[in-house]
């Protein structure tokens, strides 16, 4: 058997995956807008899995559902809902309380928990991620959910106290924005698009959700829990083609909040949509290109496992995966051969495989890009250095390690988002540094070394380069509570528990001046608990 035979073998018949791991076909008709699951007749678009089954015609993409193919009609009507739920900051959302906020949180991820096995399932065969990456993404999420009320708890213990300066008595609280369009990745269709939409929804914003292209069916079984948790035209969701439907809602001027994670060619258009784009805050995520650099100083076998975590866990489609290596010449050899024992050791399969490393990729247009990025460094004086790297079969690629990729070569700028190692050779360090200036990106970079002195020289000037510098480890979000941003054409805006509540809130205050007039005034309104806002309750 060849190899390409081996990869085809992967794909296996219907009855031989493990019963537990099936799944039921899920063809969702109905939608969530203005707190009421509203029925759909229109058009569908149907839900192939990136998990090929065996049939007399080949492999073919396995079916596991359909949702609808809404219009900018129904997308308007979710931006009348949340607008009518937000009120000018009168609806009942935007003024209640914040501990009326989290008890209603509170029953969502109750409910949200009784959808487990159902979610993770669905991310696992939508958007071919491992099993066991799948439940880590649910548990997750709920976590980051628990941490985000912890943390707005905390937020508002140190607003509940008045502030007296230069005889003005005030009180700051954090106040909502208004309507908020929230679009998230496939990548982590759950947990991505949960650490905007979640702190959107806790500080009071109405929203319209619009769920990505791939994993959409993930966020169906979660419909009914958003309509009981909240009241109505809190949560709005939007389907139809992206295309179709947000850059009427972005033109119309009404949306006050854009938080999208994916690409920043999307982002830069829809916020030219909007008339007063000063009126608009932005929440993006955006492209990365992250880089590892290993010096001659490092330990080559931590560097080679940390790169191969960062660059291939679930196959490298992660905006923070490692998508660019630049190693000294010096041990460029070496780093190359343990690379590829490394990748030759990875566990391929199907996501419900225990242990596995490799599984299908998500979009269906991947492969085919990856090999012509493979093709164009090849011809332009590269190598696959790994055996077999590159082979294809369907949806199923190999990991390749490309060597020496340079200037000019697609791999060199362009952000894979697939199983494929670009790899840079140079001989001083400011090689690294200049590509680094002249990228378009600015997320994150990873340094091997174990010299200090060296690694200092290389600390000060990558924090102005990039928002994150990792020292002998991968790249990556977490943990939940440091800020996630990025530089240049990466991010706008912070993400991260604490940074999340502020970027979908303003602050206010209420303020007035210190007389035995308005101190009466406010002690009693804050004896007679008659405001939320100007209030000092304490929520434990």
């Amino acid at each position: 058997m060849n190899f390409e035979e081996h990869l085809r073998s992967l794909f296996v018949d219907a009855d031989e995956i493990p019963e537990s791991f099936r799944i039921d076909e899920l063809h969702q008709r109905e939608y969530l807008s203005n707190g009421e699951m509203v029925q759909w007749d229109g058009e569908v678009s149907t839900v192939y899995s990136p998990i090929c089954l065996p049939t007399a015609d080949g492999l073919k993409r396995k079916l596991i559902g359909s949702y609808p193919l809404g219009t900018e009609k129904e997308a308007m009507e979710a931006l009348s809902a949340a607008e009518a739920a937000y009120d000018n900051g009168r609806g009942e959302w935007p003024t209640m309380s914040i501990e009326g906020r989290i008890n209603c949180m509170q029953n969502f991820v109750y409910k949200m928990i009784e959808q487990r096995d159902l979610v993770i399932k669905l991310i696992m065969w939508e958007i071919g991620k491992s099993h066991a990456d799948s439940t880590k993404e649910f548990d997750r999420t709920v976590e980051y959910i628990n941490l985000t009320i912890d943390a707005l708890k905390e937020l508002d213990r140190r607003s509940s106290r008045f502030e007296l300066a230069e005889g003005i008595i005030a009180q700051t609280r954090r106040a909502p924005l208004g309507v908020v369009i929230c679009m998230g990745p496939f990548n982590y269709p759950l947990n991505e698009t949960y650490t905007t939409l979640i702190p959107a929804i806790i500080m009071g914003n109405t929203i319209l959700f619009k769920p990505p292209k791939h994993g959409t069916l993930v966020h169906y079984p979660l419909l009914k829990a958003f309509k009981e948790a909240f009241p109505p035209g809190v949560v709005n969701t939007i389907y139809g083609r992206g295309a179709n439907v947000t850059p009427g809602l972005m033109a119309t001027g009404r949306i006050n909040v854009l938080a999208f994670i994916g690409s920043s060619k999307v982002a830069n258009d829809l916020k030219k949509r909007h008339p007063k784009i000063n009126r608009l805050r932005a929440v993006l995520s955006l492209d990365a290109k992250n880089a590892a650099i290993v010096t001659k100083n490092a330990d080559l076998q931590l560097a080679v496992n940390e790169i191969i975590l960062g660059a291939l866990s679930y196959n490298g489609q992660r905006c923070t995966a490692l998508k660019i290596i630049h190693v000294h010449k010096d041990v460029a050899d070496t780093l190359l051969e343990l690379l590829s024992q490394a990748v030759s050791r990875l566990k391929l399969g199907m996501p419900w495989v225990s242990g596995v490393n490799i599984t299908p990729v998500a979009e269906p247009g991947k492969p085919g890009y990856l090999k012509e990025c493979i093709d164009d460094a090849i011809m332009n004086g590269a190598k696959v250095i790994n055996e077999n790297g590159g082979t294809a079969v369907e949806s199923f690629v190999y990991p390749a390690i490309v060597y020496p990729v340079k200037k000019g070569m697609k791999l060199y700028l362009e952000e894979q988002f697939g199983p494929v190692i670009p790899v840079i050779p140079f001989e001083s360090i400011e090689e690294p540094i200049q590509y680094q200036i002249e990228s378009p990106h600015g997320m994150q970079v990873s340094i091997f070394s174990n010299d200090a002195k060296e690694l200092a020289s290389l600390i000060d000037p990558f924090v102005n380069l990039v928002s994150r510098v990792n020292i002998n480890s991968q790249s990556q979000r977490g943990p939940d509570v440091f800020p996630f941003t990025g530089r240049k054409d990466s991010a706008e805006g912070t993400l991260s528990v604490n940074d999340a509540l502020r970027s979908f809130s303003l602050r206010s205050l209420v303020a007035a001046k210190m007389n035995e007039t308005n101190k009466q005034l406010f002690n009693d309104i804050v004896k007679g608990h008659e405001s939320n806002f100007l209030s000092t309750d304490y929520i434990f």
